[in-house]
């Protein structure tokens, strides 16, 4: 007994020491973290300093607020500092930094209605602008209320105030009232009447969902409600909240964030940090993005030549580039002047690609057990479709009664990429394109001819899956963000998934290569464009939208052109005139860059060489090329009829014809 007593005591203080270490290592690291917020706030007190975007090279690229314009609160209307106040925490003269009768009834209204209701403080809401990103968790939680009571000790309500004003987002990449005040109503912050106050600070609720320059209505109706607020509270009087509803209130026209000739590439990766991170301006944080500097430069000025070189004022273009292998966004331009054109065309106009979509049919069909020289017999006699009996026609007019997958897709025939959705199924197609980044595709006839909606990004994205072996990849353009300790606060991985073979991937590219160097694209060889590169065209019905996608071994780039209100671009206006030379001018100067190589083709496929004009067995004289044929492919056993051959070669093929016609009589008999 005596020596279990003694066990269990020794047992007993070894656990007590285990709780002691335990209970020092959580006070070490506890007081470590609040000491880390403390220093945090306390360097408010020398000012903010600024969150940069830097490029794929490191070199420090733009702002975060490019507008920022920070005044001291003497210089910001009383009734703008009420508003806000009012309308976003009216207790904020008497709380702590924390709410608790405001944080109470969030709770029971969240409990009784199940909805969330927020109770944040203007404290609060300058701690998470400044020092967190909008992933909810407890440990954010946490830290923000840690921070909000340290701002309320080391800083006074004036300086919070301040703080939270100059930082505040506001709307169109605008934070801060004093942009904000001179971009809407072309005044200072100081200057800013009871009506515009109550205006301006109505927009903190949701600042893209009440811009004043897509939803005027909605953010005066919002300015109503903070006037009710302000009178609320005591601020104004009833007489003077009439007359502020009564004011019409004049917002000026939009006008771009920034006119830099990158302006485009810059909201596109500034939106994404605030998809990531919420509408917050955190201070001193880093942003590592996938811009390649160099090459955003060359996509600028080759969009800006190309389009003067046609002369139509109001003609747009897009342009985007990509590592095929990764997805990371190496350059993009959204238009010819961000000042002018503030729409990013490159992310967010959905127009009909036309014929650059006829890959994604012609990968379904190889992945179905199709080769690149399987024939497409009976093209004239293709049946009519729909209620409204559609049948595709080709731009020339001309029909050819069959062709192979490789001719068909070199001439960009219209009538065999029909049949060939056809034969392979609409539902096939969609999947295909759609694994690749190509969704809500409309199921019909058409598709094949590029009758859904695409943006340049998106059709871009796709075509990565075709040089980079099979896989789909996802538009990456933001590496990592790093907090002003430089601990991640975000990072965006590599996201690749396989929707092809490799060895139809090659195919695909083998055959797009084809359409380069002698199809609807050769011209691109007379542009400087030596290397191996593949590629298709794209025109729409009456020439409204050119484009061309196509890639290297290192980069795939997409090109459109057209107007932002539909309409013809001009005659024979091909995207093999309009956005090939474009594409073409890129790679040739981006080639200086990154490289091309020979395209790796996979160990699954056979080589054999065929007569570049039939398609058949080469004889002496035919022109030749080499075929790639993954396993099943089935090889074509008689000779080209097109080319005149050796004597033995002429025998051999008039005996194989009459072998063919007798085997088909034999068939036709047993029918």
């Amino acid at each position: 007994m005596i020596a279990q007593a003694r066990t269990w005591l020794a047992v007993q203080g070894r656990f007590i020491q285990v709780l002691v270490v335990l209970a020092l290592v959580a006070g070490a690291i506890g007081t470590a973290w609040i000491w880390k917020q403390t220093r945090a706030v306390h360097r408010l007190t020398r000012g903010v300093g600024d969150t940069w975007f830097h490029t794929a090279d490191g070199k420090r690229w733009f702002r975060l607020d490019e507008q920022r314009q920070d005044v001291s609160l003497s210089e910001i209307a009383p009734t703008l500092q009420q508003a806000f106040v009012a309308v976003e925490d009216h207790r904020f003269y008497r709380h702590p930094g924390l709410d608790p009768i405001g944080l109470g009834r969030a709770v029971y209204r969240n409990t009784l209605t199940g909805r969330s209701e927020g109770a944040s403080t203007i404290t609060q809401q300058l701690a998470r602008t400044l020092f967190l990103s909008n992933r909810k968790s407890y440990t954010r939680k946490l830290r923000e209320a840690v921070l909000s009571v340290q701002m309320e000790l080391q800083l006074s309500k004036a300086q919070i105030l301040e703080l939270y004003l100059n930082r505040i987002y506001l709307s169109a990449g605008v934070y801060g009232v004093e942009p904000m005040a001179r971009r809407v109503f072309g005044k200072p912050a100081r200057d800013l009447s009871l009506a515009e106050s109550a205006f301006i600070a109505g927009l903190a609720r949701a600042p893209a969902a009440l811009s004043p320059w897509s939803n005027l209505e909605g953010a005066i109706a919002r300015s109503h409600v903070v006037l009710a607020r302000m009178r609320d509270a005591g601020f104004i009087t009833e007489a003077e909240e009439r007359a502020a509803r009564r004011q019409r209130l004049r917002v000026r026209p939009y006008q771009a964030t920034s006119t830099a000739s990158d302006a485009y590439a810059r909201s596109y990766v500034r939106q994404l940090f605030r998809d990531s991170l919420g509408g917050d301006h955190p201070p001193d944080w880093r942003v590592d993005t996938t811009v390649d500097s160099t090459l955003q430069e060359m996509a600028d000025r080759v969009v800006r030549e190309g389009l003067g070189r046609f002369g139509k004022r109001d003609l747009q273009a897009a342009l985007v580039a990509m590592d095929p292998a990764t997805g990371d966004v190496l350059a993009l331009v959204g238009g010819r002047d961000p000042a002018a054109f503030p729409f990013n065309r490159a992310t967010r106009s959905h127009r009909q690609p036309g014929s650059a979509f006829k890959p994604f049919v012609f990968a379904a069909a190889l992945e179905q057990g199709y080769s690149p020289l399987s024939v497409l017999a009976g093209l004239d006699r293709i049946t009519p479709q729909g209620p409204d009996e559609w049948a595709p026609e080709n731009a020339s007019g001309e029909v050819r009664p069959e062709l192979t997958l490789r001719a068909a897709l070199v001439v960009s025939d219209n009538r065999a990429a029909t049949f060939l959705q056809q034969r392979v199924g609409t539902r096939r197609v969609m999947r295909v394109a759609g694994d690749a980044g190509l969704r809500d595709l409309p199921n019909v006839p058409s598709l094949a001819l590029g009758t859904g909606l695409v943006t340049p990004l998106e059709l871009t994205t796709a075509f990565a899956m075709f040089p980079n072996g099979g896989h789909s990849v996802r538009p990456r353009a933001i590496l990592r963000i790093l907090d002003d300790d430089r601990s991640l606060a975000f990072a965006t991985p590599v996201v690749r998934e396989n929707v092809i073979a490799p060895e139809v991937a090659f195919q695909m590219v083998s055959m797009l290569q084809d359409v380069v160097d002698r199809g609807t694209a050769s011209s691109v060889r007379g542009m400087g464009v030596r290397f191996p590169a593949g590629g298709k065209t794209g025109t729409t019905d009456d020439f409204k939208d050119a484009w061309f996608v196509g890639f290297s071994s290192s980069l795939v780039v997409g090109v459109w052109v057209g107007f932002d209100q539909p309409a013809t671009i001009g005659r024979d206006a091909y995207g093999s005139r309009y956005a090939l030379p474009i594409w073409a001018d890129f790679m040739r100067r981006a080639a200086r860059v990154r490289r091309p190589e020979a395209f790796e083709r996979p160990s699954g496929l056979r080589e054999e060489v065929f007569c570049r004009i039939s398609y058949k067995r080469p004889v002496q004289g035919c022109p030749v090329y080499t075929e790639y044929l993954k396993r099943g492919d089935e090889t074509p056993g008689d000779r080209c009829p097109l080319h005149r051959g050796t004597l033995r070669q002429r025998i051999a093929r008039t005996i194989e014809g009459w072998t063919a016609e007798l085997a088909r009589r034999v068939r036709d008999l047993f029918r």
